[in-house]
């Protein structure tokens, strides 16, 4: 994980931690990393002081202590977790989820089988959803059996 120093175009600045340089690079292309403060999505790296441990000097000597009437650090910025775009796309996902198990019959492990059979009008037709291998969706495509992967609800250990 890399912790980015951010600035948006209206001089708020803030941190916000991310996988690797690649994915701040594509998360700010799309437009997912937001200011905090204004929402703005035109954001980029600020300048930032590199902190690297040397391990050649042996432990570090303790620091002295400050004294009470020394200077107070300001309170760090605060730090966008979730931008509101990723927050709606997160309530889309949960009401497509929803609506799908309303409407739709859960076959489980039998989705494969079951897509066929409707397909080649051996069972009834209906919505249907459940779990299906790579290889099962690649037989049902194969076969012109038309379905939808559904992306994974936020927070369901993806």
């Amino acid at each position: 994980m890399i912790r980015y120093a951010l600035i948006c175009d209206h001089a708020h600045e803030f941190e916000s931690w991310f996988a690797s340089s690649a994915s701040f690079d594509e998360q700010a292309k799309r437009g997912f990393v937001t200011c905090p403060v204004c929402n703005s999505a035109k954001v980029e790296r600020a300048v930032m002081a590199p902190n690297v441990a040397r391990t050649d000097l042996g432990p570090k000597a303790p620091q002295p202590a400050v004294e009470a009437s020394a200077p107070v650090a300001a309170a760090p910025a605060p730090v966008a977790l979730i931008s509101e775009k990723e927050k709606a796309f997160r309530e889309m996902v949960a009401a497509l989820h929803q609506h799908v198990s309303e409407n739709a019959e859960h076959v489980g492990q039998r989705f494969a089988d079951e897509a066929l059979k409707i397909h080649h009008g051996e069972a009834e037709e209906r919505a249907i959803y459940g779990e299906a291998t790579p290889d099962d969706a690649r037989m049902l495509h194969e076969e012109g059996v038309e379905f939808l992967p559904l992306p994974r609800l936020p927070g369901s250990g993806n």
